[in-house]
């Protein structure tokens, strides 16, 4: 399968579901980013792969000048009317990770919350990181490990769906080795394991949140079909519940994953 061919199927994958409800679950990440970058007031920022937007209003309400690019549509539609209720002025784009409309180094900060490493070509997607940086910029990203919520969570589901041909990992972002590997040697990187915690009322709860919303998850059960459906749920409930952290009967999961911040030569 070609790069085009992977891009399409990713975007329809994410366009599936409305990942708004589970992005609000994990915005302490971006929180945590934004203030590990150091986001000024002034400073042009771009949120790429944002979603519907929890980054790019983080980093606005700071008063930088603010840039979200997302390949769904939808997301890009919901990010704006999140910005509209809270008055963050945001400048939300349809666009690929993979061929950013913007001039060379036209950005202070570029951030990116488990977004820019669902690219099909992940070294085009970080090329384009660094060629809209400005000299002496940063970049800063939130990335799944190999270990942890998102690699299990997707180590989980390829059992049952194995990716398309030619897919990379995306945890291939969340790893020193890997991260050099993208880059080329061009940048490098510092990387802060961190954890954040995703609450729901059961795992159960989480189980349906994902997947009625989180596009993976919703493409995963339509693969499966009903049939296939108890054997996929039985497997994420598994990672689910020997991360969950609460003692009530409720759900708090622990996420963990890597803080990437560089500063472009």
């Amino acid at each position: 399968m070609n790069n085009s061919e992977l891009t399409a199927r990713m975007q329809q994958t994410w366009a599936a579901g409305d990942f708004n409800r589970v992005a609000l679950g994990i915005t302490e990440a971006s929180q945590a980013l934004v203030s590990a970058v150091n986001v000024r007031p002034g400073e042009r920022v771009l949120d790429v792969a944002c979603g519907s937007g929890n980054a790019a209003l983080t980093a606005a309400h700071r008063h930088a000048e603010v840039v979200g690019l997302d390949y769904v549509p939808a997301l890009i539609e919901r990010a704006r009317k999140r910005a509209e209720a809270e008055g963050a002025a945001v400048d939300f784009r349809v666009g690929d990770a993979q061929a950013l409309p913007f001039d060379d180094h036209a950005f202070d900060v570029v951030l990116s919350v488990f977004g820019v490493i669902f690219a099909p070509d992940q070294e085009r997607a970080m090329a384009e990181l660094l060629r809209v940086t400005r000299p002496g910029g940063r970049i800063a990203l939130a990335t799944w490990m190999p270990e942890g919520m998102g690699g299990e969570t997707f180590r989980a589901m390829s059992r049952h769906v194995p990716p398309p041909p030619g897919a990379r990992p995306v945890v291939r972002w969340g790893s020193e080795a890997g991260l050099e590997e993208i880059a080329g040697g061009a940048v490098t990187f510092q990387l802060t394991p961190r954890t954040f915690y995703q609450y729901y009322r059961s795992v159960d709860h989480m189980l349906d949140t994902f997947f009625q919303y989180f596009g993976p998850a919703v493409r995963a059960r339509e693969a499966v079909g009903e049939a296939g459906y108890p054997a996929l749920r039985r497997d994420l409930a598994e990672v689910f519940t020997r991360l969950n952290r609460a003692t009530d009967g409720t759900a708090q999961v622990a996420s963990d994953y890597l803080q990437v911040i560089a500063t472009k030569r």
